[in-house]
């Protein structure tokens, strides 16, 4: 399974032949400057809230590749509203089929309303289960105790789990999530792209260590096979 890191909370994963694509905030994105949006594969697209740093390109790369974009109901009607027709609305509990797989939708504790300003529903976290592997995007959320239900719900086997302090949850926390969800192999998100959000390191993955967890820190437009 290859994933490809496109900034911020970006990510792109090849599954079962299909390109899934999570959050994309890549063009106002100083980070990603080297990342074109226009050549971005997606047959789906994930979107975990509704704020300009997890869905400003959706719009663009949804209308380009025709991919189906999985959202939460508001966000749906949203983007049904700006011409986006092709997207399965889902909440909190729920769980679908696609053909690459299933995936069901978490809790996230965090706010969300779109970039127009209109409400945005409840953020959301994805676990995506197929025969190559399951693993748990997280999306912006703050630790909660709610965590231990994905642990015994299902095995994961990597997360992409937020980092960054002030909006979301920190290193500190995140290594208590990962704890949560018996996975001890996380990929970090939502670090470095603003001021308040700035990380070291070297710091976070020693800290990963100690705890007994590995955490991979991709850099902007590197793939990695996992």
């Amino acid at each position: 399974m290859n994933i490809t890191y496109y900034g911020h909370s970006c990510f792109g994963i090849e599954l079962n032949g299909k390109n899934l694509l999570f959050d994309p905030f890549i063009s106002p994105n100083e980070l990603a400057k080297n990342i074109d949006a226009t050549t971005v594969k997606a047959d789906y697209i994930l979107i975990s809230h509704g704020h300009e740093d997890h869905i400003a390109d959706a719009v663009s790369i949804a209308q380009r590749t025709g991919a189906k974009v999985i959202c939460n109901w508001e966000i749906h009607v949203w983007l049904n509203n700006k011409g986006v027709t092709n997207t399965h609305p889902m909440n909190i509990g729920g769980k679908w089929k696609f053909d690459f797989g299933n995936v069901k939708c978490v809790a996230a504790a965090h706010s969300s309303s779109l970039p127009d300003g209109t409400y945005g529903g409840n953020p959301m976290g994805f676990i995506v289960e197929s025969d190559e592997a399951n693993f748990y995007y997280a999306g912006d959320t703050a630790l909660t105790y709610d965590m231990k239900l994905i642990g015994d719900y299902r095995k994961i086997h990597f997360a992409f789990l937020p980092i960054g302090d002030n909006f979301t949850m920190g290193i500190d926390n995140a290594i208590i999530a990962a704890d949560f969800i018996k996975c001890r192999k996380i990929i970090g998100m939502h670090y470095d792209t603003f001021g308040y959000i700035k990380i070291d390191k070297e710091v976070a993955s020693k800290k990963f260590e100690n705890a007994g967890n590995s955490l991979a820190l991709f850099n902007i437009g590197e793939t990695k096979e996992f």
